[in-house]
């Protein structure tokens, strides 16, 4: 067979599926934990995951009147923060490719009052619906590492992002300490497929988010990706020894 018939593939944690099959694979994942998602971030990160996300927040610095986009935003977490302080005469998208992680988020919001200045689209981040110019920032926290085809994502937010707009990419990535890995490790492998199994009777979700992270790009090559699509002063922000991070860039 030649290459111009043989299927692509991509890794959906450490399987090899094809290119076409990923985004099914990944929505069955979240279809399945949506309900219970936000108890079980508390659970295993013990309520940490709320730093890192109110860290994001701190780094958007975003102002009354500001336009944002919370891609993969799920349950609403950093959209109700961004909500209060865009204020009414801001605009926040929460954006997600996934009917059921978007439905939650936005009953969990309306419950919460929030309504007037949040839109919700469902969408697939590397091929974003959106105006070129749009947005004065952009966060993902926790999705790109979904994405099938992340620099064609990262290209895409460019695309949508105003001039001197920011992108914030919040993510699992890899410990700077070889301890710190071999606990992570275990933990993530051995006891975070149990708790799966306990709290949403699904231990192979949370057995892909595991290998999930371990494909991810690591701190320095996302960087790298991030200036080779075009963002400016890229940088990133290491949390909990480097199991989290947070990327930052600029359009020019």
């Amino acid at each position: 067979m030649t290459d111009t018939n043989e299927e692509k593939t991509t890794h959906f944690g450490y399987q090899q599926v094809n290119v076409e099959d990923k985004a099914d694979r990944v929505a069955s994942v979240f279809h399945s934990v949506a309900a219970r998602y936000d108890l079980m971030n508390d659970l295993m990160s013990g309520g940490v995951h709320r730093i890192w996300k109110r860290f994001t927040i701190e780094l958007a610095n975003a102002s009354p009147g500001d336009t944002i986009l919370d891609i993969a935003g799920g349950t609403g977490d950093l959209t109700e923060k961004f909500s209060r302080r865009v204020g009414p005469t801001g605009r926040v998208v929460l954006a997600d490719i996934n009917s059921s992680m978007l439905s939650v988020g936005r009953d969990k919001l309306i419950d919460k009052g929030i309504a007037g200045n949040v839109e919700y689209v469902q969408c697939d981040a590397q091929y974003l619906p959106f105006p070129d110019n749009t947005f004065n920032c952009i966060t993902i926290a926790f999705g790109l590492r979904n994405v099938t085809d992340k620099t064609l994502a990262l290209a895409s937010m460019l695309r949508i992002l105003k001039p001197g707009g920011k992108l914030l990419v919040l993510e699992f990535s890899k410990p700077k300490s070889k301890i710190l890995q071999k606990v992570y490790d275990k933990y993530s492998f051995n006891i975070l497929p149990q708790l799966g199994k306990l709290i949403t009777n699904d231990a192979d979700s949370y057995r892909y988010l595991a290998e999930s992270i371990r494909m991810h790009p690591d701190q320095e090559t996302l960087k790298e990706m991030m200036s080779e699509v075009g963002f400016s002063q890229s940088k990133y922000f290491n949390m909990t020894g480097g199991v989290v991070a947070v990327h930052q860039g600029i359009k020019p």
